[in-house]
């Protein structure tokens, strides 16, 4: 089983067939470090399952980046809003390392519903699921310190410090890369 089967059986009760239907509409795919999969105000055409690589999601406001999210292998990625109601994306979406991805163009990915019976209710519950993440982190914003917030994305993350420009981090946690590096020298002290 590769990874993209792992992580559709691990998360949705799905039979071995409509799994195997799902995997064929998905090919791999390869994009170097710095390539985009869309960029902000076009269409996204491809839902993305990440093997390797680290990828960020991020726009321009107001003259400068900010890093909404960054993914690692094992997530999928794409502009949600575009891929399922065909709209303009409003992220910028770039690689940062070089990637590796099981891919599913737009038209194959609206081939699901008819192929895979069970797809509405899978893909209902894939959106659940990002809607919890994002709830998740609302909520951290609403709720915790900057400390807090550092250090449950390096608890549950670790592997980002190592991968990722902190600056991006920095703005993914919503402060600056100085009061990001002030935090990481007193949890090491």
């Amino acid at each position: 089983m590769n990874e993209l089967q792992t992580y559709i059986n691990s998360y949705f009760n799905i039979s071995y067939d409509d799994l195997a239907e799902v995997e064929k509409l998905f090919e791999i795919t390869h994009l170097a470090k710095d390539e985009f999969i869309c960029k902000e105000n076009t269409r996204c055409e491809t839902l993305n399952f990440i093997i390797s690589g680290y990828v960020r999601v991020y726009k321009y406001e107001n003259g400068k980046e900010i890093t909404q999210w960054v993914s690692s292998p094992s997530e999928f990625i794409t502009d949600l809003s575009s891929i399922v109601f065909n709209t303009q994306s409003r992220w910028n979406i770039q690689t940062l390392t070089d990637c590796q991805f099981y891919s599913i163009s737009k038209a194959n990915y609206n081939k699901l519903n008819q192929l895979v019976p069970a797809w509405p209710m899978l893909e209902k519950q894939f959106i659940a699921k990002c809607f919890l993440i994002l709830e998740d982190r609302v909520f951290s914003f609403l709720s915790l310190s900057s400390e807090e917030r550092y250090s449950l994305l390096f608890n549950s993350r670790k592997e980002l410090f190592n991968q990722v420009p902190l600056q991006y981090l920095a703005s993914m946690l919503g402060m600056t890369p100085e009061t990001l590096s002030r935090i990481r020298k007193k949890q090491i002290s």
